[in-house]
């Protein structure tokens, strides 16, 4: 009769090839899904992992004016050193 050391052996090591044909699965549906898409662009049908996050009008509209100041800076240094 086996000990419980050999079954926990035994069940580590299948779980172990399970793994690692589920590696190998993930790789080949993740290089699938990188050829269904066009351009960079999702193809119609996928779902992606997280769904994407809006920005409000007034987030959008601070963060315009937060680099258009960087510009402004840069512009009055590059100015400067002239």
């Amino acid at each position: 009769m086996r000990s419980l050391s050999q079954i926990v052996s035994e069940l580590e090591a299948k779980r172990d090839a399970v793994q690692r044909e589920l590696t190998r699965l993930d790789t080949a549906i993740g290089a699938l899904r990188g050829a269904n898409t066009l351009a960079g662009s999702r193809a119609t049908g996928t779902v992606s992992p997280k769904p994407r996050r809006t920005m409000s009008a007034a987030s959008r509209k601070r963060i315009a004016a937060a680099q258009r100041a960087r510009w402004a800076a840069w512009k009055a240094k590059q100015k400067k050193a002239a």
